[in-house]
């Protein structure tokens, strides 16, 4: 495989995560869903959940098993997020690393190419789901209102994957011509 071909999401959200709805699962034939955590459901600087985040989940547990697994190591953090979604999780992760992708996926039962890795970061999250063979989301940072934005990671690491051949824009163009998903 390509570094381009471990680097390319299989769908460019365009969105947060909030944007991610059950037809667009269905369409994919996705049937599990790993979620990274910072960034991808709570901002870096925050610990707690936010009622949008909540509603999202309550809808998509309805169909669809997921599992948190994120890099970070702090136990106190990770776990409040996900006791409070009512979601299983690992830490430590260290995506790229498959390894505790495969205890999630297995956790759940289903086909590797039924599950979908879902994250904000291309170097972590799109990567280890691609070495794993899943399908891959990459979603827009979940940031904290009050701040202002700065993305200097996903800026060089969308640099360097353009660099090595990553195409973002066409995935992009998908989903937002595609316009019958609803938010939830």
């Amino acid at each position: 495989m390509t570094k381009a071909k471990l680097l390319q999401p299989d769908l460019i959200l365009g969105n947060t995560i909030l944007g991610l709805t059950p037809n667009i699962l269905k369409r994919y034939h996705i049937e599990g869903l790993i979620l990274d955590v910072d960034e991808t459901l709570v901002p870096l600087k925050k610990s707690h959940v936010s009622d949008d985040l909540m509603a999202w989940i309550d809808t998509i547990r309805h169909n669809t098993p997921i599992w948190l697994v994120s890099n970070n190591v702090s136990e106190n953090r990770i776990s409040r997020i996900a006791n409070s979604l009512q979601l299983p999780y690992l830490l430590g992760a260290i995506k790229p690393s498959r390894r505790k992708l495969r205890k999630a996926i297995a956790a759940m039962n289903l086909p590797v190419s039924h599950v979908a890795m879902v994250g904000d970061r291309l170097f972590t999250d799109v990567l280890a789901g691609n070495r794993l063979g899943m399908f891959t989301i990459l979603v827009e940072p979940m940031v904290d209102p009050m701040t202002t934005p700065s993305y200097p990671i996903h800026n060089f690491e969308v640099w360097v994957s353009q660099k090595l051949g990553v195409s973002f824009s066409a995935a992009k163009h998908l989903l937002h011509r595609d316009h019958s998903d609803s938010k939830f």
